[in-house]
């Protein structure tokens, strides 16, 4: 189908295991493209310009931001965050599908600037799971753990914002995996995605 790219959003509390679903996911479609987020704090040791982070100093955030540059922001450890408009606007008028992964509320701003964009809620079979995820991280301390939890339980009063929720057992990641390939399929074959034409042409063949 020809036409401009979708945007799917997966989101979900810290611990469900958006990087790694996301990773393989994109590793199953190669045309997938993923959308790279602007940053204010500095590279970490291996991370790429444009890869893995668009690295920006504090004052062009800012300056981005007031222009309304960002579909979505936030302020974490001192550090800004969003995701670049214009990117997202490029890569999807070039037909790409792109794939992202915010935080609940950064989803949920995306969804009210990109009115057709599609949420996927991943959560963990049980949320007990979240904590030994965290500390099998070994990144932060009890106290930070603790505060993420809490913030996971806010999350999910808004699951019933998202289009489609998508489970992550426990050892049984490629499931998952297959369920957002699921999804994304079925998203690309929505009646409305066809234009009239491409109606037309399947009904007088």
């Amino acid at each position: 189908m020809l036409g401009p790219g979708l945007l799917f959003v997966v989101s979900g509390p810290s611990g469900a295991g958006k990087d790694t679903l996301v990773d393989a996911l994109r590793a199953r479609l190669p045309r997938l493209r993923y959308s790279v987020s602007a940053t204010t704090r500095e590279p970490r040791p291996g991370e790429l310009e444009g890869e893995h982070y668009f690295f920006l100093a504090r004052e062009e955030f800012e300056r981005r931001r007031s222009a309304g540059g960002f579909l979505e922001w936030r302020e974490y450890n001192d550090n800004l965050y969003g995701t670049p408009r214009d990117f997202v606007e490029r890569t999807l008028t070039e037909g790409y599908d792109l794939i992202m992964k915010p935080e609940v509320n950064g989803a949920l701003a995306v969804k009210k600037a990109f009115q057709d964009a599609v949420l996927i809620f991943l959560a963990p079979d049980k949320f007990s799971h979240l904590r030994a995820r965290l500390l099998a991280r070994r990144t932060e301390t009890n106290e930070e753990i603790a505060r993420r939890l809490e913030i996971a339980h806010q999350e999910f009063r808004f699951v019933r914002n998202f289009d489609y929720i998508v489970i992550n057992e426990e050892s049984r990641s490629d499931e998952a995996v297959r369920d957002l390939q699921a999804i994304l399929q079925a998203e690309r074959f929505r009646i409305h995605r066809y234009d009239d034409d491409s109606i037309r042409k399947l009904e007088d063949s």
